[in-house]
């Protein structure tokens, strides 16, 4: 039984790649004359080498030989758009933002891993959620978050002086930096506690859940795309789950396997959690105040604000569930990754570690912490943080669908392989495309001849004419590495709020460099993540630490 399965579902899977594959090589006509690289894999395309190898380097390659707008060969020889102009980009993740729609398989892999929250909704039914998550998300609620962000990074701060007491240690940061990123959307986020933040290798089952969930996502990347977008029309999504248990007792898919015993441990530590905060809601303000953050943390927030909302308004109870991991998944990787880029960067540039520290020592003097105002009024921490973000963002890229025909604008005109002037590009329905996050921050166009470098102070003084003139549609800093639009991600604040205060204790405290026995490469593929050469498949960043003078 179980072999006559297989072999029937590996000839279904054969003949949707080989339709999926001619299908895909016949659509090659509409960017015909938008020049590109060749491809260097069949299946992967231009995926490949973003996912494997040095994947900031392809796609500093593309906007440097090809420009702003450029031909791609993306899955099984598709043709894809990958776009950096910022005019483009405002259509497509602003203007025609409903045209331009999440692919298929990217709300399919998240409704099985997250359920109905914000990553795996669209149209109205997106926008009744935010509607309802936005307040949450207000600085009101940021600046109650304060004294809970400063007590987990206390811990962080001792767990670092306690391993570097006697001079200069060896530490992986990434892994201390992921624990209280966890432990902050735990507790600010959840209202729940996953890590002491004491002991070494101590990871809660959830940490460990969402640290291992991109790389294993990334394994099921290419069978997946063809696979879920064929899936998703099949029946509810509880049935189509149903059906995927039932198919995996048969099939051999190690990657598959690894991806859904993850997706079970986040559904049942998330499940734990909201009946307890159901319990406490239902027994009032006491057993609220028992709470860990008592009441105060979003999903608290969001659940009373969901009771109080009108009916038309009103989040179904699984909705509210689906919004949880979506928060943690979301809050976790980016922000402990987008912290141990800057250390590095802090590494790197020894002056800029030391203007740093003298600019939080002297706001911090006779203080322990410092309050919403303090810490946004530190106008040289604020540039460190931006400077980092734009040039290193944690997801280089978008990926999108067109829903029906449409022209997209340019800014700039290109020039076609046939040597006329471009200005607008068709985009027939079902053109997928790339909207280039890192190339349209990173754009010597826009930002200067020194746009490829890391230099804080640029945010000191007005930012170029022609940054201001084009307007890029980012919600945050003239870039985009928050996105924009109604998909823009709607924690930046949280991050930000995070990074500000972890680096105010952490560079206040400590001096960072390099260690010199190791070699610190990046991998940008799905979440920019730290590793050595050594030990390529192993996130890590080793960083020597000691207490600063």
């Amino acid at each position: 039984m179980a072999s006559t399965l297989t072999e029937a579902l590996l000839f279904l899977s054969l003949s949707l790649f080989l339709w999926t594959f001619f299908r895909r090589i016949a659509s090659r006509r509409p960017f015909a004359n938008i020049d590109g690289p060749p491809s260097r894999s069949l299946f992967g395309g231009i995926f490949s080498e973003f996912f494997t190898g040095d994947g900031l380097r392809t796609h500093e390659n593309l906007l440097k030989k090809y420009g702003s707008v450029v031909k791609v060969q993306g899955l099984f020889g598709k043709t894809m758009l990958y776009v950096s102009d910022p005019k483009a980009i405002y259509n497509i993740i602003i203007k025609d933002q409903y045209i331009y729609e999440e692919t298929a398989d990217f709300f399919m892999i998240n409704q099985l891993v997250f359920g109905p929250g914000l990553l795996s909704t669209q149209g109205d039914h997106h926008k009744k959620q935010r509607k309802l998550l936005n307040p949450v998300f207000s600085i009101v609620h940021m600046r109650e978050m304060i004294p809970t962000f400063y007590e987990i990074a206390h811990k962080l701060e001792a767990a670092l002086a306690s391993r570097a007491k006697d001079g200069a240690h060896e530490i992986d940061v990434l892994s201390w930096l992921t624990r209280t990123a966890l432990e902050l959307v735990a507790q600010c986020g959840l209202g729940c506690s996953f890590d002491t933040l004491t002991k070494d290798n101590e990871k809660h089952p959830y940490a460990v859940a969402t640290q291992q969930l991109i790389p294993a996502s990334i394994k099921t990347f290419v069978p997946r795309s063809y696979i879920l977008p064929w899936a998703s029309k099949i029946g509810t999504p509880r049935f189509r789950r149903t059906i995927f248990d039932l198919l995996l007792k048969f099939i051999p898919w190690e990657g598959a396997h690894q991806f859904r015993e993850l997706t079970d441990v986040l559904d049942r530590e998330t499940l734990d959690v909201y009946a307890s905060k159901k319990r406490a809601l239902a027994e009032g303000d006491e057993a609220v105040q028992r709470q860990i953050a008592r009441g105060k943390d979003i999903i608290s927030i969001l659940m009373r604000a969901n009771i109080n909302a009108s009916g038309g308004d009103q989040l179904p109870e699984h909705e509210v569930i689906g919004q949880m991991t979506t928060l943690v998944f979301a809050a976790t990787e980016t922000t402990s990754n987008a912290l141990s880029r800057i250390l590095w960067l802090l590494c790197i540039h020894r002056d800029i570690q030391e203007r740093l520290r003298n600019e939080l020592r002297q706001a911090m003097e006779g203080k322990d912490e410092l309050n919403y105002n303090n810490l946004e009024a530190l106008p040289f921490l604020e540039a460190v943080c931006r400077e980092a973000l734009r040039l290193y963002p944690p997801v280089a890229s978008l990926h999108r669908v067109a829903v029906k025909d449409i022209v997209l604008p340019l800014s700039q005109p290109i020039k076609g392989i046939d040597g006329k002037v471009i200005l607008e590009i068709p985009v027939p329905k079902g053109s997928e495309i790339l909207v280039s996050i890192i190339n349209c921050n990173r754009n010597p166009d826009l930002w200067g001849p020194d746009a490829h470098e890391y230099k804080p102070e640029r945010w000191l003084k007005p930012l170029p004419d022609s940054v201001l003139v084009a307007q890029i549609p980012g919600v945050y800093g003239n870039q985009m590495t928050f996105s924009g639009g109604g998909r823009s991600c709607i924690g930046f604040k949280f991050s930000l709020l995070e990074m500000k205060v972890v680096l105010s204790l952490l560079v206040r405290k400590f001096e960072f460099d390099l260690p010199k026995s190791k070699e610190i490469g990046w991998k940008i593929g799905g979440v920019a993540s730290p590793f050595t050469t050594e030990q390529p498949s192993v996130p890590q960043l080793p960083l020597s630490v000691k207490v600063a003078k």
